[in-house]
Order: structure tokens, then C-alpha cells, then sequence
């Protein structure tokens, strides 16, 4: 795609955040649009949002379960930017009117101590660069149509970012284990899924690895004090305005995020 197309198409979706608007699938409007220049669209949109005066504060690993590219039709993970905008305080109301199509994950995120800079970046590497680990929800969303998407479409859409939320229960590493940390999550007190840790590659460890890797070939280093997004430990589960979620994972402790009225 030449550069206009991609301005173009990065407008369309900053658009779409403005007027609360969905629009038609990128890969439909774009047929020949690559996994290459969808990330080139993102970054259009993070270049708007910094210059406004939001902050990257970290990035967020999606598409990481099969169960969950099953569900969205999709093949390999893929990431995003987490900036400034996106953090909401636990407990408070978030207002439902920030969104368009709203789904909410539970994840863990960790918070960074040191940088990982790929290629190369193994598991060891990831866990010494990690300070805690925190539960967290991420509202994700998408700016296309009816998430009628490919993987052009959501890597366009920040990785269908939306917002995120974070516990308050910071725990090391070495006290408990990423890969047998069993999650539910529940919506108005309603069992809505069940998961754990390894349905994220295996560990999340392993997302975390694999976005420092995926992020080398941009010049793109993962920071001190960074938070990442891991990716979801289950399927996606759409919620509305008034909607109170809690997901709690063994060894972690719980989260809580309320979609205002």
C-alpha cells in the first residue's frame, strides 16, 4: 500500500473513535493490504494519539489461545499499543459510551523492571525483565464492522484495543505458576468462561517473549515500567452498560471493571 492509502485507511479509523461510528472491513476496502502495512496503520493512529498528548505505557499481545482465533476467524497472534487513554481505575465506573462493540478478556499483565529488546529474547529473558504480575481486564473493541475482521483488520484497529483495567494484588514470579493459574470470570455474578494460564501459548511468559521478538524488526524495545497486556486466558465475552465483571485467577487474585449505565 502506497503511504496515502495508509493515512487514509488510519483515518478512517480514528473516525470511527470520534463519530462512535463502526466502519466496513479494511480488507474488503484494501484487498491487497499486508500484516506488514496493517502495522503501519496502527502506527498512523498511535503517531495521532501521542501527539495529542496520550503516553505509550505499554503494548498488548492478542489473539494468543486457539480458542480465541477460532472465535475470531483468525491465525496468529498480534499486538497493540496501550497508551495513557486506555488505563481505568478498578471499581469506578467506565463510561460504556467510550466503546462501540464492547468484549472484555481476562488476562495477566506484567509490569517490566528492566528492557527486552529482540531478536532472541528467550523465556529466561522475559522472566528476568519482569518486576510483578498483575490480574487485569482488557475491554477489547473494534472499529469495524459487526468484528466482521481479518488480521489485517484488527492489527489496523490497535489489536482491537478498547481499555483496561487493572488488580491491585502484585505478585513475583516465583510465587506462583503462570501456567497452572486457573481463571473464571464472571459477568453480574454469572459464570461466563473459565481458563488458565496456558492457554496463553502455552504461558504467558511465552507471549511476553514473543512480542519482544515481534516488536525487534520496528526498532521497537519493550521499557522499564511497561506494562504488557499478555492476552486472554479465555474465549471473548461481550458486555454493556451496567455490566459489572470480575475475573479472578488462582494465584493472583481478583479484578474488577463496571461499565457505567
Amino acid at each position: 500500500m502506497t503511504p496515502d492509502s495508509i493515512r487514509s485507511a488510519a483515518a478512517s479509523l480514528l473516525t470511527a473513535y470520534q463519530t462512535g461510528k463502526p466502519i466496513d472491513p479494511l480488507s474488503d476496502t484494501y484487498p491487497h493490504a499486508t500484516v506488514s502495512d496493517a502495522y503501519r496503520m496502527q502506527l498512523e493512529q498511535v503517531r495521532a494519539w501521542t501527539q495529542r498528548g496520550e503516553v505509550v505505557v505499554g503494548h498488548k499481545v492478542g489473539l494468543v489461545s486457539a480458542a480465541i482465533r477460532r472465535q475470531m476467524r483468525v491465525a496468529e497472534p498480534d499486538y497493540g499499543h496501550l497508551t495513557s487513554r486506555m488505563i481505568h481505575p478498578e471499581h469506578e465506573p467506565i463510561p460504556s459510551a467510550a466503546f462501540l462493540q464492547p468484549r472484555v478478556e481476562p488476562e495477566l499483565a506484567f509490569v517490566l523492571k528492566a528492557p527486552l529488546r529482540g531478536p532472541h529474547v528467550t523465556v529466561a529473558d522475559a522472566a528476568r525483565a519482569v518486576e510483578f504480575v498483575l490480574p487485569a481486564l482488557e475491554i477489547v473493541d473494534s472499529r469495524i464492522a459487526d468484528w466482521r475482521i481479518t488480521i489485517v483488520d484488527t492489527i489496523a484497529d490497535n489489536a482491537s484495543s478498547g481499555g483496561f483495567v487493572l488488580g491491585s494484588t502484585p505478585v513475583r514470579l516465583d510465587d506462583a505458576d503462570l501456567r497452572l493459574a486457573g481463571c473464571v470470570l464472571t459477568v453480574n455474578g454469572a459464570v461466563a468462561e473459565t481458563g488458565a494460564g496456558a492457554a496463553v501459548l502455552g504461558s504467558p511468559l511465552n507471549a511476553l517473549a514473543w512480542l519482544a521478538n515481534t516488536l525487534a524488526p520496528m526498532g521497537i524495545a519493550l521499557e522499564p515500567g511497561h506494562i504488557v497486556l499478555s492476552g486472554s486466558m479465555t474465549r471473548t465475552v461481550p458486555i454493556a452498560a451496567g455490566d459489572c465483571v470480575v475475573a479472578a485467577t488462582n494465584g493472583f487474585g481478583s479484578v474488577t471493571a463496571v461499565l457505567s449505565e
